[in-house]
């Protein structure tokens, strides 16, 4: 079979690409119906595909730029890895390799210092500089079991709002999050077809509700019910299922949960992709009843520029270590760095710890422990002094969260 090559997506060639994509997550062909909803969030820009010697697509990779919170605050322009797939009969023959370094050198050509993607499987890319950055957990609540304490969560309202209003009211309501927390993503434009729109009017019985405090709203669930009944528990109640829960404020999040407690003829809440830190036991009488079922990495982040990624973010109390690191795909990115409080720098000083770049950008929004690292052969220590440095410099009092799928 004839050799494949690699260009940028024109313009009318994205349905042939995304067709790629879908067959490559054993997903059905895309309908018309459901392109016209996804059409808006999969433009030609951002796109490289891989083709066969009649140009017709193989294999694929696709991005959007976003803005991604990282220690300390600020918002770093980030490259949102929201496709990677090669089809069936092409796999194996360096295509995903060949994608993924064109779409990294257009990353550092473009000056976008940080890259980032939900990992299909954990194998995959770490070989090509990404590291587990965020973590997240999957919980399940028990109904009625679960009694929220007296007082809390009763500042505001809630309310169900149709699907028109929820694609209206939304988007708006999530930029006004200030996203403090690392891991936090802008949602630009063209995310919100595809992945919010397309849920919550496409007919699978996803419900949006809206919380308002006293300046406004500033919060919003949205959940779908599942009927759990058989013929061995025709009485059991529903599951109550969280897709995306999210809250400018405490008392936001904490009204939105009483809500989703009270709904009737509702056996258990769950939710998939929730913060590690998020207290729901806390809100409870009985805080047995909430269980951790799972948890997963959830946001892989790839720095592109080490030097620009690393002076974005700021660092705890403690004196500067030498970081020297290793990257395969982006040479420029190799050397030493000197990281402290007061800057980072590129440096000839002797290394104190080396680590490829994959491993730093799995530190970089301050969860993990290069303590917990070293052991494992991830991070070599060639000054035992500078391990509780570097984890007292990156590490951070709030857990790194996500929260956006793409």
């Amino acid at each position: 079979m004839s050799e494949f090559h690699v260009r940028a997506v024109a313009e009318g060639e994205q349905r042939a690409c995304l067709q790629v994509l879908e067959e490559a997550l054993h997903a059905k062909p895309i309908a018309d119906e459901a392109w016209a909803k996804m059409a808006p969030s999969w433009p030609a820009e951002g796109k490289f595909a891989a083709f066969d010697d009649h140009d017709t697509p193989v294999g694929i990779t696709s991005s959007f730029d976003v803005e991604l919170t990282v220690p300390g605050g600020r918002k770093l322009l980030t490259a949102a890895v929201d496709g990677v797939g090669v089809r069936a009969d092409w796999t194996r023959r360096g295509i995903l390799t060949t994608l993924m370094a064109v779409q990294l050198e257009d990353f550092a050509a473009r000056g976008v210092p940080l890259a980032a993607l939900h990992a299909s499987e954990g194998v995959i890319y770490g070989r090509f500089g990404y590291g587990p950055a965020t973590f997240c957990k999957g919980i399940s609540v028990e109904r009625p079991r679960a009694q929220v304490r007296d007082g809390v969560g009763r500042d505001g309202a809630v309310r169900i709002v149709t699907p028109a209003e929820a694609v209206e009211r939304v988007p708006a309501l999530y930029n006004r999050f200030e996203g403090t927390r690392p891991g936090f993503t802008t949602r630009p434009a063209q995310w919100w077809p595809g992945f919010f729109d397309r849920v919550v009017t496409g007919g699978g019985g996803y419900r949006v509700a809206i919380h308002s405090g006293p300046d406004g709203d500033d919060g919003f669930v949205v959940y779908q019910t599942v009927d759990m009944r058989d013929r061995q528990a025709p009485e059991r109640g529903a599951l109550l299922d969280i897709r995306e829960l999210q809250a400018a404020t405490p008392e936001a999040w904490a009204g939105l949960w009483r809500f989703l407690l009270s709904v009737d003829l509702v056996s258990a809440v769950a939710g998939r992709g929730r913060p590690l830190d998020e207290p729901i036991a806390g809100l409870l009488t009985d805080p047995r009843a909430v269980n951790t079922t799972e948890v997963m990495d959830d946001l892989w982040v790839r720095l592109v520029d080490v030097l620009a990624a690393l002076r974005g973010r700021t660092y705890g109390a403690a004196e500067p270590v030498v970081l020297e690191v290793l990257d395969k795909q982006l040479p420029h990115n190799n050397g030493r760095y000197a990281v402290g409080q007061d800057g980072v720098e590129r440096t000839t000083a002797e290394p104190e710890l080396r680590l490829d770049v994959a491993t730093l950008s799995s530190l970089y929004l301050g969860h993990g422990f290069f303590a917990d690292l070293a052991p494992a052969g991830h991070v070599e220590v060639l000054d035992e002094a500078a391990v509780d440095r570097a984890d007292t410099l990156f590490h951070t009092a709030r857990v790194p969260w996500c929260g956006t799928f793409f």
